[in-house]
């Protein structure tokens, strides 16, 4: 399959930070989006809240002057993160009272948003979904039959 660039950069960085234990969903430097820009920590200004996929002022700046970041737009990077962040469990925006994973760094939960975030970044790039073993066994999914029967 041919992909781009940037995706086998991206998909190299998250790979090794899930298997090296540098992922965390609540630091910004440790979260997809942080290893996404080699854990750094600027993105965080795009947007006022963490998990939010509003770009603030200087997030719409970048956007229109068409700025990219390791080849990811502003909005991007903020649809990578709430969609890696919902997958881990959150509820977002990121808030001390809001629903959240009770083991942040589970690697259940880690490996589920990053399948998510995988997914997404297919889509950006036009590329068929790595994630999607339907074709691996070529199954598509049929109808629950039990939905069909009255109760």
């Amino acid at each position: 399959m041919k992909t781009t660039n940037r995706f086998d950069v991206a998909i190299n960085k998250l790979y090794n930070a899930f298997h090296n234990d540098n992922l965390h969903p609540e630091c910004c430097k440790q979260c997809a989006v942080g290893n996404l820009l080699d854990n750094m920590d600027y993105w965080k200004h795009l947007s006022d809240e963490h998990g939010s996929t509003t770009l603030n002022y200087l997030g719409q700046v970048h956007q229109n002057l068409g700025r990219r970041f390791n080849g990811y737009t502003p909005q991007e990077l903020l649809q990578i993160e709430a969609t890696f962040l919902e997958a881990c469990g959150y509820e977002l925006p990121l808030h001390y009272k809001n629903k959240k994973p009770k083991h942040p760094t589970n690697k259940d939960n880690l490996f589920n948003g990053l399948s998510a975030v995988v997914s997404l970044l297919c889509e950006f790039d036009g590329i068929p979904n790595i994630m999607d073993c339907n074709k691996l066994f070529e199954y598509e999914p049929q109808p629950n039959k039990l939905e069909n029967i009255p109760a």
